[in-house]
């Protein structure tokens, strides 16, 4: 099969067309654009396009398929010449489900938690020597990249609700079609594509009616706008409610308790990811894994990365790396650490870099999302936002939305950056959130520098 990529540099892009090279496929690419670690991964594995840009004369009458990312914008030039040819053209979702029809698919959906609920179904299938193939969208301990493609008779897939492709703007995990669907929550978001809080639970709707005949739903029965769409969307399958399980937690340590209340020790915490065990959990009895295989298995779980990853600690302090942008995340994380720790002082440091968090209308959101942040931070970059061409937020909006007295907000990286550095670590914790990199602060580098002092 020869397969090229258009926009081969995107981070699930990347990971599948090295899965399909892995496979045995014969594969090219073009971008205009690529950075680490795609440019490494790329290039280990022998595809690496010479040069940047796009070169129509690659997309030939020989191609099996073109894959279509979302960076490729309509215009491109060998979109252009792939639909002048008639070559059959896929987005990464459509070409995943092509891919899979003859396998069981588990979808993981969610405006939160997803990631970190893939990762552990893959983890817990792993130990138990179960063969299956995945996509996630981020990097996993023991696994050397983000998509498998064999024969393995399941696929676990990370679904998420944003555009599929500069061809269909639909959400890509519509494409999917799942045997098993887990959706841990919905949460607004993405704004920039469902202006309305309405329209973006619609896709939940569908996602739901998606599902394959005699499949299986599994949700948080303790999210009631969840609770409230599987209602309405009169699912007729099978469902499976999932809920805060029984655990203790002291000194920094979290146990998750069984049936029989027996108790397992975790390396992950907070009551979000709780809740995120308790949806693997019911995904992984429907593969067929007992509950006591699970636990045993999940109890060495140790998180994927940027989810409360863990950079640098001592006895006293601790820092953290998290992926929180959206509300219920900040929320939910920064709750985390404060619950995990609550005799130290927390430090959370968030920066606004999604559409949707750079938005003057949406910031009244972020209301009470860092209550239990001792020492609050909010950073925004107004170059980002000039790069995303929004309309300019100030520093009052920001302190406006998020209504928190005692809000530091820093537009300048370096200024936030000497902020940080000056605070004590003595008995405290900080926690650094974001999608994006506060404005080139290398976080790990200041982690181990602030643990060294």
């Amino acid at each position: 099969m020869k397969v090229h990529f258009i926009a081969v540099g995107g981070a699930v892009m990347h990971n599948l067309a090295i899965a399909l090279v892995k496979k045995g496929y014969h594969v090219t690419g073009s971008d205009d654009e690529i950075f680490e670690p795609a440019l490494s991964s790329l290039r280990n594995w022998g595809i690496l396009p010479a040069e940047a840009g796009w070169f129509p004369e690659k997309i030939t009458p020989e191609l099996d398929a073109i894959i279509l990312g979302m960076h490729a914008k309509k215009g491109n030039p060998e979109l252009d010449r792939a639909i002048e040819l008639g070559l059959k053209i896929y987005s990464f979702p459509e070409y995943l489900y092509q891919q899979s029809e003859n396998k069981t698919r588990v979808v993981v959906a969610g405006s939160h938690g997803k990631t970190t609920i893939t990762s552990m179904i893959m983890h817990v299938l792993s130990e138990l020597k179960i063969d299956f193939d995945y996509l996630v969208g981020a990097k996993i301990e023991g696994f050397d990249i983000m998509v498998r493609l064999s024969d393995a008779p399941v696929i676990v897939i990370e679904g998420d609700e944003y555009l599929t492709s500069p061809l269909d703007p639909r959400p890509k995990f519509l494409h999917y079609k799942p045997h098993i669907a887990l959706i841990s929550g919905i949460a607004w978001d993405h704004i920039n594509v469902f202006p309305t809080f309405e329209g973006y639970k619609e896709q939940f709707r569908l996602l739901i009616q998606s599902i394959e005949p005699n499949g299986n739903l599994v949700f948080c029965r303790d999210d009631e706008t969840l609770t409230e769409v599987v209602k309405e969307t009169g699912w007729a399958g099978r469902t499976t409610p999932y809920y805060l399980p029984s655990y203790q937690s002291e000194e920094g340590k979290t146990w998750i308790a069984d049936e029989d209340q027996t108790l397992y020790p975790l390396n992950v915490f907070g009551k979000h990811n709780l809740l995120n065990i308790n949806g693997a959990k019911e995904v992984c009895k429907l593969l067929g894994v007992s509950d006591s295989d699970f636990y045993t298995a999940i109890s060495q779980f140790k998180g994927a990365a940027n989810r409360l990853q863990l950079l640098a600690n001592n006895d006293h302090s601790a820092i953290f790396k998290d992926f929180a942008h959206a509300p219920s995340k900040l929320k939910a994380t920064v709750d985390a650490v404060k619950f995990q720790y609550p005799a130290r002082k927390l430090i959370a440091v968030m920066e606004l870099h999604t559409y949707s968090s750079l938005s003057r209308h949406f910031l009244g959101h972020y209301r009470g999302c860092m209550d239990q942040a001792d020492v609050p931070v909010v950073f925004f970059d107004p170059h980002a936002i000039a790069l995303k061409k929004l309309t300019p937020i100030t520093v009052e909006d920001v302190l406006e939305g998020f209504a928190k007295p005692n809000l530091k907000v820093f537009i300048d990286s370096e200024q936030l950056k000497s902020f940080i550095q000056q605070q004590s670590l003595n008995n405290a914790n900080l926690l650094m959130m974001s999608s994006g990199n506060f404005g080139g602060i290398d976080v790990k580098k200041l982690a181990e520098e602030m643990i060294g002092k």
